[in-house]
């Protein structure tokens, strides 16, 4: 691989929204990838043990020996180093009549609308009664109070909040535009809004929230979305499928991105008391804290922190990108015996 054309890597399963998110993505832009395939839950060696990365949710992205946490820095990554100037799709089009895309309202609105409001909502109607103690008690080490009869019980008003969702993206097509920000082809927020409705309608128990009375415009979309998604995966080619450990070796023998390309933000560091060069901690400001990654500090500007992580894999370092937003880089705590 070289440095101008790295190959790009996914982990992710099936069953996870998150994981078709990114698959959109990446056919939208018409990139080239290869697979992993993991568990639903931990443990995942693949990514834990020869990747040295102990950040939990997934997909995870790798681009070279850049590996990549959170879909909102993945999908920012993959515009940057992927752009229309080289030929690959864009995900931040340009408006139907005239102007540019809205790019960092489109990026708020995916991060802290579709991703944290939507999906959220959309899980609460899973089948928490139904799923075995395992994968319980997997998801209770990420969300400690996490109860599946209370769950069971939020249900009604889940659904009630998503079908006023719904009435929001039907209200901003009702206009007539194609996509909801009126860009030539979709956009991030097209591919935000549409991964959880999406998911929401192979549910047994959400047919009565797809009102085509109710919500005409938005029912028309959510099935353009999937129209032009179907037709553009005719012509791309099938990930290859990759086993854990050629996926690590594979990025471990790649070239990352220069660390002059994100740099290092000394007053923004300084802020939060950490500095180049020294072991921190990366951990996420929500659930899953103690899901911290350790490594040393090598780059930091507004957009992601990146450190350095040592995997099973001929001691090789790894670069782990993580997004300033929802995660906070600290002083490696020091524990005592």
């Amino acid at each position: 691989m070289s440095s101008s054309n790295p190959g790009v890597i996914l982990y992710r399963y099936n069953a996870s929204p998150f994981s078709v998110k990114i698959d959109n993505v990446l056919l939208l832009k018409n990139i080239p990838h290869s697979t992993v395939k993991v568990a639903n839950v931990l443990p995942r060696p693949e990514i834990t043990e020869l990747l040295g990365l102990t950040y939990r949710l997934i997909p995870v992205l790798a681009i070279g020996n850049d590996i990549y946490c959170d879909t909102s820095l993945i999908v920012a990554a993959l515009e940057r180093r992927f752009p229309a100037s080289k030929g690959y799709g864009t995900i931040f089009p340009p408006k139907k009549h005239g102007g540019s895309a809205d790019t960092g309202l489109l990026k708020a609105l995916t991060r802290h609308y579709s991703d944290a409001i939507l999906f959220n909502l959309a899980t609460t109607l899973l089948p928490w009664n139904r799923f075995p103690e395992s994968f319980m008690k997997d998801r209770q080490t990420f969300v400690p109070n996490l109860d599946a009869q209370a769950m069971m019980n939020s249900q009604g008003k889940a659904m009630n909040a998503l079908s006023a969702h719904l009435a929001l993206v039907n209200e901003q097509l009702q206009d007539g535009r194609e996509w909801l920000f009126d860009t030539e082809l979709p956009s991030l927020a097209d591919i935000g809004v549409h991964f959880s409705y999406d998911w929401l309608r192979g549910f047994p128990n959400t047919k009565e929230l797809f009102d085509e009375t109710k919500f005409p415009f938005a029912l028309r979309w959510l099935n353009r979305m999937n129209k032009f998604i179907q037709s553009a995966r005719k012509d791309f080619p099938a990930p290859k499928a990759l086993a854990g450990p050629d996926a690590a070796t594979a990025i471990a023998n790649s070239p990352h991105e220069p660390y002059e390309v994100v740099g290092f933000d000394a007053a923004e560091a300084t802020r939060l008391g950490v500095f180049k060069g020294q072991m921190i901690e990366v951990v996420p400001d929500g659930s899953g804290q103690q899901f911290a990654t350790t490594g040393k500090l090598v780059a930091f500007n507004h957009e992601e922190i990146i450190i350095q992580t040592k995997g099973a894999v001929s001691n090789t370092l790894f670069h782990c990108h993580f997004p300033r937003i929802g995660f906070t880089p600290r002083k490696k705590q020091e524990h005592k015996l």
